[in-house]
């Protein structure tokens, strides 16, 4: 671990983000890219003449991800409301999305949140940010690696944390048998959620590794795992599209499993009303993405540090189930849950 403290800090002046140039530079590196300016109508999020601080968000997510459109839109409400000028950009791939934050560097930004969900690879971007002066928050991924690798903040959910807890609520519910489906490879979250899950179940538990970018493999991976071995009893997506997915592939595989997943979206809240999904665990994007927007104004301002720079801010987990769906669901319909 780095025990150096951080070397954060704003330049003396603030830097406009010229959101133009930097979405023509960013889309080269074939990104999804989303700037507020781009709303001539939403002036307060473009930080209103562009006189606000300059933030970039930089994430894993893939471009579609109703998930990550949340985190997207918690952003936006904290740049609306602080007159921060916002660019959200993205990159599955670990070395697009170092690349996208070395860019944010160049820019002179006046603050960077990302995501650590390969936490070896934004290693060399996040302590080119801490020469230039530019403090970076962590959200979502990475709970384990964001003091080390020299964030100055952390807001997310604990997975370790939240796999221990859905690991109980199984036992609870009295399964022997479960599958975790892991879409992402090599992501530190989803596999510390599932190493959580195998320290507090009791039953029999195995990981299921898929291609989460081709939909139809997941279903049909999963029917034929549950058809394979009709002794699994659970099955534990780790994402709310993958969760609507394995409940399509228990109903085919006809094994009598039952489902719970990661994540919530108007759909899944809807399944678990509706009883096809046993229960859903909420990390709450909309939440993560608005903390670390609204932390990187306040530090600028105020000098705050959430968390005083030595705890993560916990977002989750939240159990949704059957009994407390229906107060969830007006949220999940306006997309902040």
């Amino acid at each position: 671990m780095n025990t150096r403290p951080p070397a954060h800090g704003f330049p003396r002046r603030p830097v406009r983000l010229a959101a133009l140039a930097a979405a023509v530079v960013l889309m080269a590196t074939g990104c999804s890219v989303f700037d507020t300016a781009d709303d001539p109508s939403d002036a307060k999020s473009a930080g209103a003449a562009g006189d606000g601080m300059s933030v970039v968000m930089v994430t894993h997510g893939g471009e579609g991800d109703i998930f990550w459109d949340r985190v997207k839109k918690g952003a936006e409400a904290a740049a609306a409301k602080d007159g921060i000028n916002l660019t959200y950009v993205s990159d599955a791939d670990p070395e697009g999305q170092a690349e996208l934050v070395r860019n944010a560097v160049r820019d002179k930004v006046d603050g960077i949140a990302l995501t650590l969900a390969k936490p070896q690879a934004m290693k060399g971007p996040v302590e080119e940010a801490r020469k230039a002066g530019i403090p970076v928050v962590g959200l979502n991924s990475g709970i384990d690696a964001w003091k080390s690798s020299g964030l100055l903040e952390y807001f997310g959910q604990d997975d370790g944390v939240a796999g221990q807890a859905v690991g109980n609520k199984l036992n609870e519910l009295k399964a022997k048998n479960a599958l975790c489906v892991i879409h992402e490879r090599g992501n530190v979250g989803l596999e510390a959620r599932c190493a959580g899950m195998r320290k507090t179940f009791d039953g029999k538990f195995e990981n299921l590794y898929v291609d989460g970018s081709d939909e139809r493999a997941v279903s049909g991976i999963v029917t034929a795992t549950l058809r394979q071995d009709p002794t699994i009893d659970e099955v534990v997506a780790n994402g709310a599209q993958y969760g609507l997915l394995a409940a399509e592939a228990a109903k085919k595989a006809d094994t009598g499993a039952r489902v719970a997943s990661f994540d919530l979206t108007e759909e899944l809240v809807d399944a678990v009303r509706g009883g096809d999904i046993q229960f859903a665990v909420d990390q709450q994007p909309y939440l993560q993405g608005y903390l670390s927007v609204d932390a990187l104004w306040l530090y600028r301002t105020n000098g705050n540090i959430s968390g005083g720079g030595v705890s993560p801010v916990l977002t989750g987990p939240a159990f949704v189930t059957k009994t407390n769906a229906a107060a969830v669901a007006e949220f999940a319909a306006n997309g902040t849950r």
